[in-house]
């Protein structure tokens, strides 16, 4: 593979910096992340976790409904005037300004002992999310952005750097992760992964936030989803945006209620669009 991917470079600004209008914002989707994490990997790996099934089908357990009612706690006595959309207790309050939470993004792999799950809390103005913040305790990492302030990465105890998306020009020499196929055959879409896959240099099936995050690291270069809500993908957005990438739902709208996401480095936007769309 000839592509030149962007490495991550040392951050030499305040992503916190008091001149940026969303600061105080991104400072207090922070606080709740630390909340969050605390809960969470407590429960991670319990020998006594609750399991239960949704009406969906999907899985929740006793921490995804711990950590969204301390998130809410939180939210209703720093921000009264905000609304709520989270996975597990639905909407609350405004949606001018409306805060979208997923508790544990990847319960599956949570409750299976897998450390690829994070939680995702984004701020939308006017259905735009404009701060995103992904902490996966379990990797000891976690992942921000506010527009306009860059997107952002730190270990544990580390000092944050800053993200670029990769600088790969085109799909040959891409490395494409494309989450479950079960998800792109239900969607009718198969056909279409298939030539995604023989099209592009490399794929792979990352799962959850991580394979967004390693988008927004430069490491790989797009990821497509079906069968996503709001609270799916709304902090993902100002993340791999302000890596320098580009998001949308697979038809092309700029919008996160349509139930699937493609984001990508941007340079390959619009020609991954194409083939599935061709």
């Amino acid at each position: 593979m000839s592509a030149d991917a962007s490495p991550v470079s040392s951050a030499s600004a305040d992503p916190l910096a008091a001149g940026n209008v969303l600061a105080d914002d991104l400072r207090l989707a922070l606080r709740i992340a630390d909340a969050a994490d605390t809960i969470s990997l407590e429960r991670f790996r319990s020998n006594d976790l609750d399991v239960s099934t949704k009406p969906d089908r999907s899985f929740v357990t006793d921490a995804d409904l711990a950590v969204e009612r301390r998130i809410r706690e939180i939210l209703t006595e720093a921000r009264p005037e905000d609304g709520i959309l989270g996975e597990e207790y639905g909407t609350a309050g405004s949606t001018a300004r409306q805060w979208i939470i997923d508790p544990i993004d990847g319960t599956a792999n949570y409750l299976r002992g897998v450390p690829i799950w994070g939680t995702l809390i984004s701020l939308a103005v006017d259905g735009v999310p404009v701060v995103g913040v992904v902490s996966s305790p379990a990797l000891e990492k976690r992942w921000w952005a506010a527009d306009g302030s860059g997107a952002w990465s730190s270990l544990r105890g580390g000092a944050p750097e800053q993200l670029k998306v990769s600088r790969v020009q085109k799909l040959a020499d891409a490395s494409v992760s494309f989450q479950s196929v079960t998800q792109w055959d239900d969607a009718g879409y198969l056909d279409q992964l298939v030539a995604l896959t023989r099209a592009s240099w490399r794929d792979r099936a990352y799962g959850d936030m991580w394979a967004y995050m390693l988008l927004a690291e430069g490491l790989v270069d797009a990821v497509g989803e079906f069968d996503v809500k709001e609270y799916d993908v709304a902090a993902l957005v100002p993340i791999v945006r302000e890596a320098g990438g580009a998001t949308s739902a697979i038809d092309g709208t700029d919008r996160i209620d349509r139930r699937s996401f493609l984001a990508t480095n941007g340079a390959l936007h619009e020609e991954i669009l194409g083939l599935l769309h061709g």
